[in-house]
């Protein structure tokens, strides 16, 4: 936050946001003043000295009643007077992240907050009573839950009910689990602020949920607003519908959400000792991307879960699942699913039941991420078939959205000639199976076949609506789980470009993780690799090889695996992440000078555990061997990785190239790109009918 200079006897500064961002028409204002004089503060011109309370350093105070628009905030003590800029924005936003999406589906009554407001009549957006609702708006409540003996939060009656749970806080009292909880809408989003009641320690935790989602809709409140073991050690616990991408990916929108909701609870409570992000998946993604965009303004540390370095880059490897399994469903060479992973990368099974067939045998494209592809690149279809819409207004409104990540974001990616979302994805040169035809795991007729065959992804001009099982009426008869009627397909099959402006666009949005974060981070999964699960070990690699890619240094980061075989996830091991990061923030506030890495506790190391949480192996050497060509270290080799058919055609472990520079085929055989195949005469000509533009050099 920007202040005035102390040596000129006053500083003003705003706690509770940046003075260009502030929301809601109120801030925490503080005022440092030299000694000897009364501080008076004014807003506008108006006296609001009332409002200020004496600290040890000056006075403090939330200024309401701002402006829409630019404020001047002036502080006078004896000769010295300083004003600040401060610029106020609207409660529904925005801020930064650009025009309001629309449609979009309020869900204001399903959170408990009763009926949207009314805010326009002009017909647009959900009908309500006294005209119609485009911007979700609701009232504020407070309420009071207490935590039962039963494992459930209940309202809190008058008294003290006979199934009150205590719990013991950080600081070892032990107290009645009483919880007073706020709730409403900000930046069009729902939102939660959780405490024990009479027992906050001081601390935050914004929980951030995952998911994937095209947005168009106010979503609704996790669970994890209601952090049972968050609350009950004293934490206060920040959530927001609008930083869950169960409601939409749009990472600019997020951020800006969790900065509003961040600048609220610092209004009501105060500046906590620091801010902790814990979540998984795409819960882990934002804070991240948070972590980057925001430095310390959202969270102070992280603890992200079952994270990938971000969602837009892995919509690169992603969209190859379905031309991949596609081709291999139809080839009688892959029917053993454990040789599946020699062209997607992902791990393989022939004893995993497969949920399409009912059979065993299966791949984490089946497993997991198969939809992901009408969901994100088909402007047709969509998941959400949420009732709301019938109150949405104009009539048929729903059908106007074109259902498409890409569109999702198009104030980042763009439009193209013909009025669609640009995209980043492509596969112009991908050379899939690389890496087995060099390990000799595939021969080079099946390394030529699949790579003339596999094709590519339509335009969305050209897409049509899906078959089954995505859409319902289409089954049985319309089996079409490939999506194959919008691929592009032949022998040799076309590839797909990726949009340059896209991919140019996208890289400077701040959307793709690009390594550039100095917070602690733990970042923690279990092993899920033997369940086909989507959230693939090697992605905190990945997140750790972006920040050394960045600036040669990864110290604040330390990775943390609990083994989850046989029987899936067993140990939670974030109330120890917890831990170590208390203690790790204790000492950069003792020790400031030292840094972030400088004031790692004991424990803030890479480490992996066993199903019951005890440790296995810890310290600097354990991952040996996953980024560089040391031996295996005691974690390696306890829980193998996997990777991404784009990893296996030759691209880097982090994940980051949307288009491969190209060379030609003639100087990717002299440089030995395919081991020991030397290509026939023919070979050579296939080659180049194949890829007529060249074969990617990464």
């Amino acid at each position: 936050p920007a202040y005035a200079d102390p040596r000129a006897g006053l500083a003003v500064e705003v706690l509770s946001s940046r003075p260009d961002q502030v929301s809601g028409g109120d801030a925490l204002i503080e005022v440092r003043q030299a000694r000897g004089h009364r501080v008076r503060v004014s807003r506008n011109g108006e006296d609001v000295t009332a409002a200020f309370r004496r600290t040890k350093d000056g006075v403090r105070g939330v200024v309401t009643g701002l402006d829409v628009g630019d404020n001047t905030i002036t502080a006078t003590a004896g000769p010295y007077r300083k004003s600040l800029e401060v610029r106020n924005h609207p409660i529904e936003g925005p801020i930064f992240s650009g025009a309001h999406q629309q449609p979009f589906v309020c869900k204001t009554e399903r959170g408990g907050l009763g009926a949207p407001v009314a805010d326009n009549q002009d017909g647009q957006g959900m009908r309500v009573e006294g005209g119609w609702s485009r911007n979700c708006f609701a009232p504020t409540v407070t309420d009071r839950l207490y935590r039962s003996t039963d494992g459930t939060f209940k309202p809190m009656p008058a008294g003290r009910p006979a199934d009150m749970a205590t719990t013991t806080l950080l600081d070892g009292r032990t107290v009645d689990f009483v919880v007073r909880r706020e709730r409403g809408v900000i930046n069009r989003f729902l939102y939660s602020i959780a405490m024990i009641e009479n027992g906050w320690n001081g601390r935050a935790i914004y929980r951030f949920d995952g998911g994937v989602a095209i947005g168009h809709d106010q979503g609704t409140l996790g669970g994890s607003a209601l952090d049972p073991y968050g609350l009950g050690k004293g934490y206060a616990i920040l959530h927001s519908s609008g930083t869950r991408t169960s409601t939409h990916y749009n990472l600019i929108l997020g951020g800006e959400t969790a900065l509003m909701v961040k600048e609220r609870f610092i209004e009501r409570y105060g500046v906590p000792l620091y801010t902790v992000g814990v979540g998984g998946s795409g819960g882990g993604i934002q804070q991240y991307v948070y972590g980057q965009n925001h430095g310390d303004r959202v969270i102070d540390a992280a603890i992200p879960q079952y994270s990938y370095p971000d969602m837009v880059t892995q919509t690169i490897h992603v969209g190859d699942c379905e031309l991949l399994e596609r081709y291999m469903d139809h080839n009688p060479r892959w029917a053993r699913w454990e040789d599946r992973t020699a062209l997607i990368g992902m791990n393989a099974s022939d004893t995993v039941p497969n949920p399409y067939t009912g059979e065993q045998g299966s791949d984490e494209c089946v497993n997991g991420w198969r939809g992901l592809t009408p969901l994100t690149m088909n402007p047709l279809w969509t998941s959400n078939d949420d009732p709301e819409w019938e109150r949405m207004d104009p009539p048929g409104v729903k059908d106007t959205v074109e259902w498409t990540h890409w569109d999702d974001l198009r104030k980042v990616y763009g439009e193209d000639e013909n009025g669609y979302a640009r995209s980043t994805w492509g596969n112009v040169g991908v050379q899939y199976g690389l890496r087995a035809l060099r390990d000799e795991v595939i021969t080079p007729a099946e390394f030529l076949d699949v790579n003339a065959k596999v094709g590519s992804w339509k335009a969305p001009a050209d897409m049509v609506q899906e078959g089954c099982p995505f859409v319902r009426t289409a089954c049985p008869a319309d089996f079409d789980p490939w999506s194959a009627r919008n691929a592009d397909l032949g022998d040799p099959a076309p590839r797909r470009a990726p949009d340059p402006v896209a991919i140019r666009n996208v890289q400077r949005s701040g959307l793709v993780f690009r390594g550039d974060i100095d917070i602690p981070v733990i970042d923690w999964r279990h092993y899920l690799e033997d369940q086909l699960d989507m959230h693939n070990a090697h992605q905190s690699f990945a997140t750790r090889k972006r920040m050394l890619d960045h600036d040669g240094q990864a110290g604040n980061q330390v990775i943390w695996f609990t083994d989850a075989r046989p029987a899936g996830e067993e140990f939670d091991q974030t109330p120890e992440a917890l831990r170590v990061i208390d203690a790790w923030m204790a000492n950069i506030r003792r020790h400031p000078q030292r840094g972030v890495v400088g004031n790692k506790p004991e424990q803030a190391v890479d480490r992996c555990f066993a199903t019951d949480g005890t440790e296995i192996a810890a310290g600097p050497h354990v991952w040996n061997g996953v980024l560089d060509d040391r031996a295996p270290g005691a974690c390696t080799r306890h829980f193998p990785l996997y990777s991404t058919s784009r990893i296996v055609a030759g691209g880097p472990i982090e994940g980051g190239v949307y288009a491969c520079r190209l060379q030609p085929v003639e100087r990717a055989i002299a440089k030995g790109l395919y081991g020991s195949w030397r290509p026939t005469r023919e070979e050579r000509a296939r080659l180049k009918q194949i890829f007529p533009t060249g074969v990617c050099d990464y």
